[in-house]
């Protein structure tokens, strides 16, 4: 619907829609720096925090909702509704002191006032509707270390662990452990997924689903900048539906967005330069913010497999060393992302390997190809790979530098879903995937390749085993020194890529480009969108 209006009337809709039109004569150009407006290509499935699975899903959630604790920009914890927080060593115990000043997004069905402060109780509630089994929240394994939890009074929170698990604060920094209340959730009056409540900055507007999403300012909010001004400083937020990139590029181009992030092949060329900077006819229009993104981007094998293309280190070597990542990302990205030449974790998090692992290198390919076909008598290997459209460039890339060292690799394309059911049921004998941190700590990388986590289990779509590697996994658990635990990190790292197990292609970047009268936005490690503090000049 809205890809066939103007920009002009998609605004001015947007702006209609949030009542900030008022009788008199200000015009919706004067009122434009008021709303920051983004789209979102992939729509959003849900507005509810126990389903905040992709960012998508997670941006808006930002908004509208608070945890105990939260990141800032450089992935340090601090605190959000918890003003502070004790560990007990003895009892693997957690006591988060709340703050008495956060209420909840006004509605009607709270009763007379309207709103009413966040308690210790409203967390045991949120916590028990995460594990709940009807409520299915994919994200009820973040409460998987936890042995019990309760409210000791309206302003202690108490969470006891079944045992040590260093990175259990990230954890309660995702979207998923966000707090919600009792009544509204209950409510037979309005579904809350057609009217959600939390506590954040923005509270719902409305939405018309793959049509637009509006938040507004929430006039209670508990946050202050640095200089005592109550946040957030905009006045709404609008999300339109574009599906297709081009399309969402002409609106940022036109003005009518604030805001598009990541980098597309139907515009890298258009936007940057092959070095990652801005074409010169666009230097002084628009900017550009980027940063480092803990996401790497693979190919996996399945490794439980008779496919003697698979089973061989030598040919899984062959495909690793046999194709170029830095030409790869200065092609195929325009310098947007770090080729994975040392390992699986990515460059900034403790426990990233600063060795090389992958050494391209297409004299020996050649040679580990043909040891597999004098062992094998296969003369021609043959490797199917899966892939979603959006990577289609690079897989070609692949294709083609493989067939140099003697390796026939042939393309899939799926669609997304498709290659995560197949991916998930080990169905896929060569795949493209990525893996973004759920929290920063290289555990979360690791847990791909621990055993009893073969997929559907979890994550180990590979179906990767190793004894030593589960070994070095369950020891990183219970150390809380983060020098000793980088260093069983490093050696987990090192066995992934002694045994070939995955081909890691690149560590990704965070990239937005933005508007140049958007102030205040900045860009962090997990890509996540924070706009309490970003304004736009008039």
């Amino acid at each position: 619907m809205c890809k066939h209006l103007s920009s002009k009337n998609i605004f001015s809709l947007l702006l209609l829609a949030i009542g900030l039109l008022s009788c008199n004569n200000k015009s919706t150009e004067k009122q434009g720096h008021l709303v920051f407006r983004y789209n979102e290509n992939a729509n959003i499935s849900s507005l509810d925090p126990a389903f905040t699975r992709n960012l998508p899903n997670i941006w808006p959630s930002l908004q509208m909702y608070n945890g105990l604790v939260q990141f800032d920009e450089s992935l340090n914890l601090k605190p959000d509704i918890a003003t502070h927080w004790e560990f007990i060593d003895s009892t693997n115990t957690y006591n988060f002191t709340l703050r008495k000043d956060v209420y909840f997004h006004k509605d009607a069905r709270f009763g007379k006032d309207s709103t009413r402060t966040v308690v210790a109780q409203d967390f045991v509630y949120s916590f028990d509707r995460l594990t709940d089994p009807k409520v299915a929240s994919p994200g009820s394994w973040v409460l998987q270390q936890v042995e019990s939890y309760k409210a000791i009074n309206d302003t202690t929170f108490q969470i006891q662990l079944k045992k040590p698990f260093p990175a259990f604060l990230g954890l309660m920094a995702m979207p998923y452990c966000s707090v919600v209340p009792k009544e509204i959730v209950e409510s037979k009056e309005i579904p809350f997924r057609k009217k959600p409540i939390g506590t954040g900055p923005f509270a719902f507007q409305l939405w018309e689903e793959n049509v637009k999403l509006v938040l507004r300012k929430n006039p209670i909010y508990f946050e202050k900048d640095g200089n005592g001004k109550q946040l957030p400083y905009l006045e709404a937020i609008a999300i339109t539906f574009l599906p297709e990139k081009q399309n969402e590029l002409l609106h940022f181009l036109q003005g009518s967005i604030d805001m598009i992030s990541g980098l597309d092949a139907s515009y890298k060329d258009e936007l940057l330069t092959s070095d990652g900077e801005l074409q010169k006819n666009y230097v002084d229009k628009i900017n550009i913010l980027t940063g480092p993104y803990l996401n790497t981007e693979y190919l996996g094998f399945q490794l439980e497999t008779d496919k003697p293309e698979l089973s061989s280190k030598k040919l899984r070597e062959a495909i690793n060393i046999g194709f170029d990542r830095d030409a790869m990302i200065k092609h195929l990205r325009n310098g947007m992302g770090t080729a994975a030449n040392a390992g699986f974790i990515p460059a900034g998090l403790p426990g990233s390997n600063n060795n090389t692992g992958y050494t391209y290198d297409r004299k020996r390919a050649r040679k580990l190809v043909k040891q597999f076909s004098q062992e094998t008598g296969i003369q021609t290997p043959q490797i199917r790979v899966s892939t979603t459209a959006e990577y289609l460039d690079i897989c070609e890339y692949l294709q083609r530098q493989l067939e140099l060292i003697g390796i026939e690799l042939k393309v899939d394309v799926l669609p997304p879903s498709t290659l995560l059911q197949m991916r998930a049921v080990g169905d896929l004998e060569f795949f493209r995937s990525s893996w973004i941190a759920d929290y920063p700590d290289a555990e979360s990388y690791l847990s791909l390749f621990y055993s009893p986590n073969h997929t559907p289990n979890g994550p180990n779509y590979s179906y990767f085993t190793n004894k030593e590697y589960d070994s070095l996994y369950v020891a990183s658990l219970d150390v809380q020194d983060i020098e000793e635990r980088s260093h069983l990190y490093q050696k987990m790292d090192s066995i992934i890529v002694a045994e070939m197990a995955t081909v890691p292609l690149f560590y990704d970047k965070a990239v937005r480009f933005v508007q140049p009268e958007v102030k205040g936005m900045k860009i962090n490690p997990q890509n996540f969108l924070y706009l309490k503090e970003v304004y736009k000049t008039p």
